[in-house]
């Protein structure tokens, strides 16, 4: 007889914005067991700290009872041309939206020399300059079609991008989550976590964690799903991330000089 497969509710939830933090072990069980990231902490302290297998790179969770106060940071040294550069999370910030971060850093194929420029996806997405009280638009800025999420860039005297801060807020209430990515960011990493923002596929969670204003203000609609994907979906992640990281394309060993070119066999 063929296994019965078992349906469990989960809830579908858009914009990914309003979908809550979710299971910060989306992000970090990845880091250790795909990308070699080793884990220290004091077992006296609620934090955890992940670095990279080449000491350049830090993610730091710090649960803080201030709401103000980031929870989530990650950290770049100097190396090369690269100054040292940080992203900072508050707690909502939906892991989806941090992995897409911690995914481009540790993609195995080197970064783009070109810089991009990271409100790319946001127009894609239908993103707009948002407009102040006299009617101008921001040319620093970016809004979301429904006014929830925006994204601002922080130049300075010179005119000189020092960083950008993203803001999901409804109204006139407190922010929901900040982050912040300082100027030294490389541009494809911002729009790594700029196009993860804008993403429109919904974001899944127990229909018990749905957080109220993703039903006041979003859509989030209860299906049935298999346990088997919800239950293996962060290993199936993490092994797609092991794969692509062993993943590299042979290279051909070096013709001898001047080598007479082969001759196609008929």
């Amino acid at each position: 007889m063929s296994a019965v497969t078992e349906f469990i509710e989960q809830t579908l939830i858009s914009p990914r914005y309003l979908a809550g933090s979710g299971d910060p072990a989306w992000v970090t069980v990845p880091l250790r067991r795909a990308c070699g990231w080793s884990t220290a902490g004091d077992p006296l302290v609620p934090r955890v700290i992940l670095t990279s297998p080449d000491q350049l790179a830090q993610l730091r969770i710090a649960p803080d009872p201030d709401p103000a106060e980031p929870w989530w940071t990650l950290r770049h040294a100097h190396h090369g041309d690269q100054r040292a550069w940080e992203i900072t999370f508050d707690a909502q910030t939906p892991v989806e939206i941090i992995a897409a971060v911690t995914d481009t850093l540790t993609a195995s194929a080197p970064p783009p020399t070109a810089s991009v420029d990271p409100y790319d996806p946001l127009r894609a997405a239908g993103w707009h300059a948002p407009r102040h009280h006299d009617g101008l638009t921001s040319p620093k800025g970016m809004s979301s079609p429904d006014g929830l999420a925006r994204v601002d860039r922080i130049v300075d005297e010179s005119g000189r991008s020092t960083g950008w801060i993203v803001e999901t807020s409804v109204h006139h209430l407190p922010a929901i989550w900040r982050a912040y990515a300082d100027g030294n960011t490389p541009s494809h990493v911002v729009s790594a976590f700029f196009g993860a923002l804008a993403d429109t596929t919904p974001l899944i969670r127990h229909p018990h964690r749905v957080p109220s204003l993703a039903v006041t203000h979003g859509s989030a609609s209860t299906r049935q799903v298999s346990a088997e994907s919800v239950a293996f979906a962060l290993r199936n992640r993490t092994t797609a991330l092991a794969q692509r990281n062993s993943a590299s394309p042979p290279s051909a060993p070096p013709a001898p000089p001047h080598a007479p070119t082969a001759r196609r066999a008929r």
